[in-house]
């Protein structure tokens, strides 16, 4: 059957990790610009990360130089909202230039709502503790689609809310940084909120017809066996889980309308009203997957030496059919997988070339297997690398390098990866040399 002609093969990125120019042009401070010090392992931040902000013109030239036919990117909410109820018109131009370059370069936009930069002046409001949030961010979703919704069809309303509210509220290791447990299901429904009141927003002032989702992660079981009944059992596991990281605790909500039994004491049937809107497609993070389980006890290590990436994640391809068939068979949407990708430990050679094998190996394995879910007819309309450029990798700051770009963070020179060759070829062959 194979990838069809309208597959939105494309990489992506997120504003905090690329953009820079943290103060410049009236961009109010986020939670990351503000309370990252002593967060970030090597004491690095976001100040100036790719400086995608004055080099996006450079960058979109690679893309198309690399054929992608999308790039998913986020908007960065403090740099359009500077103030409660006050437009950044100098910070919106920013995202009307990006969107103008990419159409014209034939690339399809794909926007992000909301990815982990929240505005300083809305956190010390109570952040997503405080329902004030649901209507700031509605705001800010009518400004945004109201200024690109014109060019922008695809639209994404917060990346992994997994990781804003488990990372950010629960354990602290990213920004507000902050170890709140008895505020974790507040948070979660402040989120779901402001995820359903943002689809209805779009849906309803979008000047495109609009194609929404949002671009959750969580943990996929691989099978031990062939047989039938493993595949079965790797199904349960992986939506049996009852943490704040599981696939349960968001898609079903928000996907289904169904409200699992550890939260129904956190959403009311009048909530719910709102957070289960129609979506045109279920878009999915995915890296790595957990194989093996004895006796109740997960354990992500299949084999003595199993290849990892240099963020210590096993390299398991298969999650990339099983999550997909998965996904898809439980939430009955189109699939989009809006993260990809692997970290290795990438610098430019004697030959001024950076040569990363192991990558260019990663993406033949990972979109193999997701061509055989497409051979299926799981209705699969894109692929999306991450990321475009080396970036800012927030806690874990520069060291993890996840791009098809490198970036030397000194120079801000780009220099284009052999992986990022192989996946041009990919993407022209719409994926037959796979």
């Amino acid at each position: 059957m194979g990838f069809s002609k309208e597959f939105l093969w494309g990489s992506a990125s997120a504003a905090y990790q690329v953009e820079g120019a943290y103060n410049e042009d009236g961009k109010a401070l986020g939670i990351w610009d503000a309370l990252s010090e002593g967060h970030v392992r090597y004491g690095e931040n976001g100040e100036t990360a790719c400086d995608h902000y004055h080099r996006y013109k450079e960058d979109v030239a690679i893309m198309k130089e690399l054929g992608m036919k999308s790039y998913r990117f986020s908007v960065s909410w403090p740099r359009v909202m500077c103030a409660k109820g006050v437009v950044n018109e100098k910070g919106l131009e920013f995202y009307k230039n990006l969107v103008d370059e990419l159409v014209a370069a034939g690339i399809e936009p794909l926007v992000t709502l909301y990815h982990w930069d929240q505005p300083m002046w809305m956190h010390e409001m109570g952040g997503w503790r405080t329902e004030q949030v649901v209507e700031a961010f509605v705001e800010y979703t009518r400004v945004v689609v109201d200024a690109l919704s014109d060019k922008v069809t695809y639209w994404m309303t917060i990346n992994e809310p997994q990781l804003v509210a488990g990372f950010g509220y629960l354990n602290g290791t990213h920004a507000p940084f902050v170890k709140e447990p008895e505020n974790l299901k507040a948070v979660t429904r402040n989120i779901m909120l402001s995820h359903g009141r943002a689809v209805q927003t779009i849906r309803e002032f979008a000047k495109l017809s609009p194609k929404i989702g949002f671009a959750p992660t969580g943990s996929c079981f691989l099978p031990l066996g062939d047989k039938p009944e493993d595949v079965e059992e790797a199904r349960r596991r992986t939506y049996e889980s009852e943490a704040v990281d599981g696939n349960t605790w968001w898609a079903d909500p928000i996907v289904l309308g169904q409200v699992p039994a550890f939260l129904r004491d956190a959403l009311s049937e009048e909530d719910m009203k709102v957070i289960h809107q129609p979506l045109d497609f279920f878009g999915f993070n995915i890296y790595t997957a957990i194989q093996y389980w004895d006796d109740g006890m997960v354990n992500p290590y299949v084999f003595d030496g199993q290849p990892r990436t240099s963020f210590d994640w096993p390299i398991a391809p298969e999650c990339l059919y099983y999550a997909t068939k998965f996904h898809y068979e439980r939430y009955g949407l189109p699939i989009l997988i809006t993260e990809n990708g692997m970290a290795n430990a990438d610098f430019v050679m004697l030959d001024g070339k950076v040569h990363d094998p192991q990558r260019t190996d990663f993406i033949h394995r990972y979109l193999k297997e997701l061509k055989k879910a497409v051979d299926e007819g799981i209705p699969v309309i894109g692929y999306q690398y991450w990321s475009i450029l080396d970036n800012f990798e927030w806690a874990q700051g520069y060291e993890r390098r996840f791009g098809l770009v490198y970036v030397d963070f000194r120079t801000k020179e780009r220099t284009i990866k052999d992986s990022a060759f192989f996946y041009a070829e990919v993407i022209r062959t719409n994926g037959e040399c796979l």
